[in-house]
This record gives C-alpha cells, sequence and structure tokens, in this order.
C-alpha cells in the first residue's frame, strides 16, 4: 500500500494555489483591459458645423408652419455639458414669403388689392437641448447611445427686411429687430466618433407682427408677448463635427 506523506500534500496544495492565482491574475488583466477599451473612447466639449434645410412663414397671410417652405441655411456650434444636456447657438439665413391670394381666411382690402409679400430673415439663438439618452458612440464608460432624440427651448433674435407688393398701390418696405424663443424637438445620430447628424423642427415665435408688413389687419387689439404676432417653422439636417476633446485624467468631469 502507497501512502501520501506531508511532503507530497503540500506540493499538491501549492500547485493548486499556484493554478489559482495564475487565474485570479488572468482575470484581473482581462478586466483591466476591458476597462480600459470602455475608458480609451475620446469625448469632446465642442460640436460646429453646418445645416441646411426649409422656413416657413406663419401670420395674417399663412397659418401652416408646413405651407410655403423656402430655403434656409445655418451655421451651428454646440457646448456639451454632459453626454446629454448642450447648449446649442445657431445662426440662421432664410427666406419667407406669402400672399393674400393663399391666405386661410378674409383679409380686409384683399380682394379690391390683392397683395404679396418676400422677406429676408436672419436668426441668431441660444438654445438649450436635453438628450434623452446619454449621446456618444456607445464605447464611453457611461454607455452612451449613438441615436438619440431631444427637446430644446431658448431665447434670440431675429432680423427681417421685408417687401410687400399690392396691385394697383406700389409697394411697401417693413425692416425690423425683434425677440424670438424657439422651441423644438429631434433626433442625432453618430455617424462615427467625431461626426453627428442631427435631424430637427424648432417653431420660432417671434415678438413682431412685420414680418409680412402687417401689423394688425383687423385691427383688434391684444396683449400678450407672442399674441398676434408673425412667426417661422425650421426643419434642418445638420451635420457637425466634434472638437476640443476633454481630459481623460482629470478628476474634475468639467475638465
Amino acid at each position: 500500500m502507497q501512502h501520501t506523506g506531508p511532503n507530497m500534500t503540500a506540493g499538491k496544495r501549492t500547485a493548486a494555489d499556484s493554478v489559482a492565482a495564475r487565474l485570479l491574475l488572468a482575470l484581473v488583466a482581462f478586466c483591466v483591459t476591458l476597462s480600459a477599451s470602455g475608458q480609451g473612447e475620446p469625448e469632446y466639449r465642442l460640436e460646429v458645423g453646418a445645416a441646411a434645410g426649409t422656413m416657413a412663414y406663419v401670420g395674417d397671410l399663412n397659418s401652416s408652419p408646413f405651407t410655403g417652405m423656402q430655403p434656409m441655411g445655418a451655421l451651428v456650434g454646440k457646448y456639451k455639458l454632459n453626454p446629454r444636456m448642450a447648449w446649442t447657438l445657431d445662426l440662421g439665413f432664410g427666406q419667407a414669403k406669402g400672399s393674400s391670394a393663399k391666405a386661410d381666411g378674409w383679409l380686409p382690402d384683399a380682394k379690391e388689392h390683392p397683395m404679396s409679400f418676400k422677406a429676408t430673415v436672419v436668426d441668431v439663438q441660444l438654445r438649450y437641448e436635453y438628450n434623452f439618452w446619454a449621446f456618444g458612440t456607445g464605447r464611453e464608460y457611461y454607455g452612451a447611445k449613438p441615436l438619440s432624440p431631444f427637446i430644446t427651448i431658448g431665447l434670440g433674435a431675429v432680423v427681417s427686411n421685408a417687401k410687400a407688393t399690392y396691385a394697383g398701390m406700389g409697394s411697401n418696405k417693413e425692416n425690423g429687430v425683434a425677440m424670438q424663443m424657439p422651441i423644438g424637438a429631434g433626433v442625432k445620430y453618430k455617424l462615427g466618433t467625431r461626426l453627428n447628424l442631427t435631424a430637427e423642427w424648432v417653431m420660432h415665435f417671434t415678438a413682431t407682427d412685420k414680418m409680412d408688413t402687417l401689423t394688425d389687419p383687423y385691427d383688434i387689439q391684444s396683449h400678450g408677448l407672442f399674441k398676434n404676432t408673425d412667426g417661422f417653422g425650421t426643419l434642418q439636417l445638420s451635420l457637425t463635427y466634434d472638437m476640443w476633446e476633454r481630459c481623460r485624467t482629470c478628476h474634475n468631469d468639467k475638465d
């Protein structure tokens, strides 16, 4: 009969401990590799780019923001507070037009003197943007998604230069600067590590009733900042590029 001595038992235990230690080290190395790959994706603070789309005037001659759309463009900049929130600065250029012949309701003197107008519109707006999901490539440590819907609201200014033409009565020009409040929603998609595609619709409520050169055509007194005023809707597609990489070794998340 073969007997197991103390040396043989100790040797077996040493070998088992060595195997367990190697397995533990391999597991730790695997976890470190996963963590490093998850945190290796760079993050950026700033987006810059351009947008193109359509603009539709809403006022006394048109009540739908989807009727009479005209081309527009914009320069876009975004400062990312975090993967869910950002400040957006837009500088837009567009055109608005309308006519009494296509008006939804009755207008005084429109039958005797039909009119139409065309206006160039420049608007600047600062908007707060909130993503429903953390937005990113999906390889960041917080598990961002490359597709996210969002809502937006802000304040800005609009400059309009309008010219109205009346049948048999010549023309009339009206220029003005007014405050605006843009409110909208959209969806954004990560085309690449630093490239973003955004589709959005924004309604711009303005404090002016002179975009179409018609001021209170029904001669009805109204009160309120955006009551009985003109506005416009924009539907645009923007392409932006990420810049200004965040510091990945800083303890402060804002650095």
